[in-house]
């Protein structure tokens, strides 16, 4: 469980955070007190009480996991059924209207608000992210590295390395790996606008008085 808590908190640290960056005690307890981290840390609680065999201490662990779900549940809105199987790195990007049910699911997974996974779903692989609004609605499956956009409804398997969007979700577009949420800041090059370069003073001044005098002949012409 606290191996699994620490990737959990160590991603939901580094997703937005620039490479290289070394978070600091105050990050670690700032991203344990956020409300999309509470669910996660329910979740393991109680998933882990499941294996205490120990004659009354597990029924209280899981009566105080029970009692701590619950309440979690009343502020977040995030039910996540205790018997589903996550692996290291749950990250939950915003709480509310989340219902994840008793299934597995690999590593490095995602979820937004508003997503549901019913019980009937075979599985989600690896690096999987769910957009906001998204459904898993059925016995489909989910392969690995693959991206659900926000509101779609997925009621067929989806193979690895894939982008699925629509209602239900048949568009299917190569490449699923979600993007960076660390907006990198580049400072274009505009290039200067020309300027051509100015006449000397003398010259400017000569060939004004060139422009404003006739010439003798043209003069007598006129005359």
């Amino acid at each position: 469980m606290f191996a699994y808590l620490r990737e959990d908190i160590g991603r939901a640290m580094y997703q937005a955070r620039p490479d290289g960056w070394q978070p600091s005690w105050k990050h670690r307890v700032e991203v344990c007190l956020r409300h999309a981290t509470w669910p996660v840390i329910a979740y393991r609680f109680g998933h882990w009480t499941l294996g205490i065999r120990i004659p009354v201490v597990g029924q209280l662990l899981r009566i105080f996991g029970l009692f701590f779900r619950k309440f979690v549940e009343v502020f977040t809105s995030v039910h996540i059924d205790v018997q589903a199987e996550i692996g290291p790195g749950f990250v939950i990007h915003s709480v509310y209207a989340i219902n994840l049910g008793k299934t597995k699911i690999g590593k490095n997974f995602t979820i937004a608000t508003g997503c549901l996974i019913s019980h009937a779903c075979r599985g989600i692989g690896d690096d999987v992210y769910f957009g906001p609004g998204a459904k898993l609605v059925g016995d489909a499956k989910i392969g690995n590295n693959v991206v659900i956009a926000a509101n779609s409804l997925v009621l067929t398997d989806v193979r690895d390395n894939m982008m699925v969007m629509g209602v239900p979700a048949r568009i299917k577009l190569p490449g699923g790996r979600p993007q960076r949420f660390l907006k990198e800041t580049a400072v274009a090059a505009v290039p200067a606008k020309a300027v051509p370069d100015a006449a000397p003073p003398k010259a400017a001044a000569a060939a004004a008085k060139s422009t404003t005098e006739c010439s003798p002949a043209s003069a007598s012409a006129t005359a």
